[in-house]
């Protein structure tokens, strides 16, 4: 958010939303939004649970104290395809980040064509000689152009920002997989 506030206080947003007739670019932003509160309380709930495996009690029902059930009296093979299946789990829970994240360069790709369509379709190459028609063309041209890039330019930005909140994301899972495997092994020793 400071990086948001940053670029508002530089003059940097105000641009973009005044020349963005489309509207995509909102559309853009409201994606990564969504993104980020999902990536956020992704975050949160698996620090949560990464806490729960470091102060580990049974009685608590966490994702550690269920896969400790779980493993409770199976072979090693048995808890390794348990604990393959925690790994599948989790990994499946965070995907929706990167695929939101993924679809930001897509819509700003979208608004890129969609810019060039609003400026070749203020062309009209017959009035190309009457010079009264050649402002509004010109106009247009860049009306679309700007539709073109500022869309290219919020989606790859925010690409950009929610890949690395989803690089931290996977971080987190990783280490809790590894955290309640660990605890699984070591109780199952026991």
């Amino acid at each position: 958010m400071a990086l948001l506030a940053a670029a508002w206080f530089q003059g940097w947003v105000k641009p973009v939303l005044d020349t963005d007739s489309t509207g995509l670019c909102q559309l853009i932003f409201g994606v990564f939004l969504v993104g980020t509160a999902v990536c956020g309380s992704k975050i949160w709930r698996t620090s949560c649970e990464l806490n729960a495996c470091k102060d580990f009690s049974p009685h608590n029902n966490s994702r550690a104290s269920r896969h400790l059930i779980e493993v409770a009296g199976r072979d090693s093979g048995s808890r390794a395809t348990l604990a393959g299946n925690l790994r599948l789990k989790l990994s499946s829970r965070i995907a929706i980040v990167r695929h939101l994240a993924s679809s930001l360069v897509l819509l700003g790709l979208i608004g890129t064509v969609v810019g060039f369509i609003i400026s070749l379709g203020g062309v009209d190459p017959d009035k190309a000689g009457d010079v009264a028609a050649i402002a509004p063309m010109v106009t247009k041209l860049i009306d679309g152009m700007s539709v073109a890039l500022y869309t290219t330019l919020v989606g790859g930005i925010l690409n950009i920002w929610l890949s690395i909140n989803y690089n931290m994301l996977v971080t987190g899972t990783v280490n809790l997989i590894t955290e309640i495997t660990a605890l699984g092994e070591r109780h199952a020793g026991a």
